[in-house]
């Protein structure tokens, strides 16, 4: 039995833990500096986590990331990585203060970073934080775990394969023994790049997969459009398994990694069930609420400053907006090309807040997922949840809205 810590109380990083505890291991989930509240509505709730629908084991243990320092200091064996991309940093930052010579760290986050104009990958920006403070390479031990694997299948112990990627193949056999199950296979692999970049770059290609089926052609009937954009969709995954492997070869990974479940499995989940396909189609069908363009008009016309913060890309935004004639509408338009941590970090609200001179705690922050919500509730705004967009927000989940609207035009009565 091992005693494993994984930090980040988010879908992926909590449902990593039911594997983790079958395999009768200790494991304590906490959770980051902007999760408090849903790890209290968590453990309020018989440890029901909101965005996986189910329970977490009952011999979890979950504590707040005030907490961290005490379970550190109790003792563990592995460090697991639950967070998104974006808080890679501050996640290195957080364990620098305890970390010990060869303590294994685990990443089950996917993206890339960049240092010094050079594109790297996660382990390498953890490896150059850790040296800067005195480790040196024989001290670091960093694996990577890849592969399809959508967290609410595996919180249901849907059968799952995912790929350990690290250097020292020993490390990652000694991973593989502690946290496979019959429901979670695992493979090993010493080509960490070659895992890492498949399990980034994959993100953008099932976008745009999921692209195809949102560009189809509007003038053939619905039925022939659900379809036969399928023509369209194996094509352009023949390009992008084509375009992953020259990538993978260019930053010095093995090609055949991207055959496997880091790469081409990874990118048929991710463009069939995946988020990244669904926000590839919204954005092929230029996807608009109902109402918005009205309702955003009449705000307009009664003197509301309004602004748009998205964790989306300028490129994709500003496509969007011309094409739905919105140009006059927003004041700022605050994109992930704008600042540095995307939400449900504040910097991007804050960002808008600062450029319009208005005090947070005067703004009303309308979105439809919880990193929205999270968002606003830490730069001291007030938030408005759209219900049926991208998270399902309960009476129970540890992060409330002030308020809650079914259509966009409630905000003008």
């Amino acid at each position: 039995m091992k005693k494993i810590l994984i930090i980040g109380a988010g879908a992926m990083g909590s449902a990593f833990t039911i594997p983790c505890v079958d395999n009768n291991n200790e494991v304590t989930l906490v959770c980051t500096h902007l999760e408090n509240e849903l790890i209290v509505s968590i453990k309020k709730n018989k440890k029901f986590h909101p965005s996986l629908k189910t329970n977490l084991p009952s011999k979890l243990n979950i504590e707040r990331f005030d907490n961290l320092k005490f379970v550190i200091e109790k003792g563990v064996d592995v460090i697991v990585a639950g967070i998104s991309s974006v808080g890679i940093k501050w996640f290195a930052e957080e364990i620098l203060k305890y970390y010990k010579k060869k303590l294994p760290i685990v990443l089950l986050t996917k993206g890339l970073t960049v240092e010094k104009d050079e594109l790297i990958t996660l382990s390498e920006k953890i490896k150059i934080l850790l040296k800067e403070k005195g480790h040196n390479d024989n001290e670091i031990n960093i694996s990577a775990i890849k592969g399809p694997c959508l967290a609410t299948g595996l919180a249901n112990k849907m059968r799952t394969g995912t790929v350990i990627a690290n250097p020292d193949i020993k490390e990652a056999q000694f991973l593989k023994k502690i946290i496979s199950t019959d429901y979670y296979s695992t493979e090993i692999s010493n080509d960490i790049i070659g895992v890492e970049l498949s399990g980034a770059i994959k993100n953008i290609y099932s976008m745009l997969i999921g692209a195809s089926e949102g560009l189809s052609n509007s003038k053939a009937p619905i039925e022939i459009q659900s379809k036969y954009y399928l023509n369209t969709s194996a094509s352009l995954i023949h390009r992008s398994i084509s375009e992953m492997v020259e990538f993978v070869s260019f930053y010095g990974g093995n090609s055949e990694t991207v055959y496997g479940l880091a790469g081409l499995g990874d990118l048929y989940v991710s463009a069939i069930g995946g988020r990244n396909s669904l926000m590839g189609k919204y954005l092929g069908q230029g996807h608009l609420y109902k109402d918005a363009k009205q309702t955003l008009n009449k705000l307009k016309n009664n003197s509301k400053l309004l602004g748009l913060v998205s964790n989306v890309g300028s490129k994709a935004i500003n496509s969007a907006i011309n094409k739905h004639e919105l140009d006059d509408i927003f004041e700022i338009v605050i994109t992930r090309n704008h600042v540095s941590r995307l939400k449900p970090d504040p910097e991007g609200l804050l960002m808008a807040a600062n450029s319009l001179k208005i005090d947070p705690d005067s703004i009303l922050f309308t979105g439809d997922s919880y990193d929205d919500l999270g968002a606003a509730k830490a730069a001291n705004m007030k938030s408005c949840y759209l219900s049926g967009g991208q998270d399902e927000i309960n009476a129970d989940d540890g992060i409330q809205p002030d308020f809650i609207i079914n259509r966009l035009k409630e905000l003008i009565i």
